[in-house]
């Protein structure tokens, strides 16, 4: 089993066997296990990098031991050689040159359905993961809605999600829905630690911080040069106006120098964070016309990544733009104690 989202030097989720977090949905879905309820289909939806995709592997193996032959070491040692003749995996396939292809297609979902429909190889039920199935075009996402209308007897399908809301409202149907959260900081903590015992302290606590929740974004982040920019993001967005008109002209400048790099991904992420957050707290508080500015500023700010996306355009320029648009937010919305 390939994974083209993989991480390198960090285990595969299919490889990981400690699970952190997530306990609640393993115990519960153990619990229909043992009562003979196992759904047809979980649909697995929740912030990508949050471990659902490690989740799906842990159901995965409690499935074949509690229903096969075979002890646990036995079933894990399989699943990690990706070699359990009951364990079907769906991800993007490799292209024959270099790299893998963009999106799950529909032929990759008909040699899915035929291998679950042939003669299984182990006693117990099978299980095939889909990860994540947003990756599915709208062929092979309808190919999929079949194969789940009409299944295979004894076998369970686990979907994993970062977007459900763009999944086809049939497959929703189709589907035991678990919603996943991000962890909480000692978690992440502990993820990282345990596969970066090389990292010190600092590092390890400068990631938790960026990754919010989410243990993939800690291991992008460990990678990252420790004279990164995005401290000083940090602490710009913490208090926009409480800084020299011009500071964010140099963020602008230095974020968006390499639009490829680990910078701007990590960049865009906490400006995302801090547009969903403000809205958040709009909503909360009942200030009506903060909250009509924040989703101003949000649809702006997803309108320009996505045009100069499109384009090609100067990233730089973009940022400082909604740069721009964030101070003018605060500053027409915030009481002028805030803002000194």
């Amino acid at each position: 089993m390939t994974d083209p989202d993989a991480i390198a030097d960090t285990l595969a989720p299919e490889v990981q066997t400690m699970l952190v977090g997530h306990q609640t949905v393993r115990s519960a879905l153990r619990a229909q296990l043992a009562a003979g309820r196992l759904p047809g289909a979980v649909l697995l939806h929740g912030p990508q990098g949050i471990g659902k995709a490690t989740l799906a592997f842990t159901l995965a193996r409690d499935i074949l031991t509690a229903t096969g032959d075979e002890d646990a070491h036995r079933v894990d040692e399989q699943v990690a050689a990706g070699a359990h003749p009951n364990l079907a995996v769906l991800r993007r396939r490799p292209r024959d040159g270099k790299g893998f292809y963009t999106v799950i297609r529909v032929e990759d979902v008909r040699e899915l359905r035929n291998e679950l429909h042939m003669t299984r190889g182990r006693a117990g039920h099978r299980v095939a993961i889909v990860d994540p199935i947003d990756d599915c075009n709208p062929n092979a996402a309808n190919a999929l809605l079949k194969t789940l209308e009409e299944p295979p007897p004894e076998t369970t399908f686990l979907l994993v999600s970062h977007r459900p809301g763009q999944l086809l409202p049939t497959i929703h149907s189709r589907c035991h829905s678990l919603a996943l959260r991000a962890l909480g900081d000692a978690d992440v903590s502990a993820v990282l630690t345990a596969q970066r015992a090389d990292a010190g302290g600092d590092e390890i606590a400068r990631a938790v911080g960026l990754a919010r929740g989410r243990p993939r974004r800690g291991f992008e982040a460990l990678a990252l040069s420790p004279e990164s920019v995005l401290g000083g993001l940090q602490t710009w967005l913490r208090a926009p106006l409480q800084h020299p008109s011009a500071s964010h002209l140099a963020l602008a400048d230095a974020i968006g120098a390499d639009r490829d790099g680990p910078d701007l991904s990590f960049a865009r992420e906490l400006l995302n964070d801090w547009l969903a957050e403000e809205a958040r707290a709009a909503a909360i508080s009942g200030e009506r016309m903060r909250l009509a500015s924040a989703g101003e500023l949000w649809e702006k700010a997803d309108a320009l990544f996505a045009e100069t996306d499109a384009l090609n355009l100067d990233m730089r320029q973009t940022l400082v733009t909604i740069f721009d648009a964030i101070r003018k937010h605060v500053q027409t919305t915030s009481s002028p104690a805030t803002q000194q």
